[in-house]
Parts: structure tokens; sequence; C-alpha cells
């Protein structure tokens, strides 16, 4: 029976073990990355988040009179962004901040409240280091993969347009509303996990976050 209990004991701990050394690992593959690409000297733009941030290949090029930094890690939560907002954010010494998490805190049955609260302590951290740079907040988007979660994730934007109309050096990009069609959500606009976005997808966004940049 003890032999059974150790064996339990050490899978439940090697799992905790395993999740934080992934994004140890994607945050450090990040930073090499971007250690001979950034310069320092220059205003600095920095996208960070969950895969949607990350998988945006072209994000660099959609913007070249910026210097961008795409930060993004897949799979994250907000909680993952506060525990690197050093590595990720902070480091880069950003004029502007661009935030896209609770895609993934939704799906993993997370509070709205708690998500908004660990959002604000992320907004935090950064006007500590420079009370003029400025946040804007993504909003969660609609997919196919996640449609049964609608009704959350639209609470969930409306409390980040809440927490954006609290302080002028915050902004809301909606882009929720750009990826609908109607009443239902795009379906061209996707790859083919109903959850992910295609060109045509990052094409809106950018339509949507372009007026945020300047």
């Amino acid at each position: 029976m003890k032999k059974l209990t150790f064996l339990f004991l050490s899978l439940v701990f090697l799992g905790y073990g395993q999740k934080a050394p992934d994004f140890q690992n994607e945050v450090r593959a990040i930073q090499k990355k971007y250690e001979s690409l950034w310069d320092s000297s220059k205003e600095t733009i920095v996208f960070t988040g969950s895969s949607s941030i990350r998988m945006w290949k072209n994000l660099e090029s959609m913007f070249p009179d910026h210097q961008i930094i795409n930060s993004g890690f897949g799979g994250s939560q907000s909680s993952d962004l506060f525990r690197y907002y050093n590595e990720l954010i902070l480091q880069y010494n950003p004029k502007k901040v661009f935030i896209y998490e609770g895609d993934n805190d939704i799906a993993a049955k997370k509070k709205t409240k708690d998500i908004i609260g660990t959002t604000r302590e992320i907004i935090q951290k950064i006007k500590e280091r420079n009370s003029a740079t400025q946040v804007v907040i993504i909003a969660a988007k609609p997919s196919i993969a996640r449609w049964n979660l609608k009704r959350k994730y639209i609470r969930l934007n409306r409390a980040f347009q809440k927490l954006c109309e609290e302080d002028n050096a915050l902004m809301f990009a909606n882009v929720w509303d750009a990826m609908m069609d109607g009443k239902q959500v795009k379906k061209d606009i996707f790859i083919g996990d109903g959850l992910h976005m295609n060109s045509k997808g990052y094409d809106l966004w950018f339509s949507v976050i372009q007026p945020y940049m300047n």
C-alpha cells in the first residue's frame, strides 16, 4: 500500500513539475531569439500572451515601421504570463504592450474575476517599471472549437473593456466583433483545429490592432 501511495504521489508531482519547465524552456528560447534581434536604442512594442500571438508569424512584417517583440508562448494562461512578466515584457522596456490572455483561462474553467485580478497584477508590474507604458488588452476571440464557451468569453470581454475604461493608458482591442458574421463566428478564418487562425484571421486582427499602434 505504501509503495502504491508513493508511486501515486510521485506521478502527481511529476505532472506538476513538467509544466513549468516547458514554459521555462519556451521563455528562454524567446529570450535567446531576441538577443541578437532586439535593438535597445529603439522604441519597442511587445506582443505577448498565448498561442494566438505566438502563431502570428508575420506580425513583425505587418508593422514594419515598429520594432516588435513577439513573446507569445503557446498554451499559456494569465497566471503564466504573470510568472514570466519580467522575461517576456519588462526586459524589453516597451513603449506599448499588447496582451492576449484569457482564452485558455476560460477553457480551463477559471473565473472571470480571477482572470481580471491577474491581468491587473500584470498591468501593475508594467506601470511600476514605466508609468508611461501603454497597455492594450486584446479581446478573447471567438472560435469554432470553443463556441460552447461563448457566453463566458463575452462576459470576460465586457470585464476587460470595463477594466480599460478605468485608465486612459489602457485600451481594449475588440477582435471579437471583427471575427463574427452576424451571430456566428466566421468559419473561414481558422486552421483545421477550429481554434487557431489562418492568414485571413490575422488579417482581421491587423485591421483591429493597427489603429492602436501609433
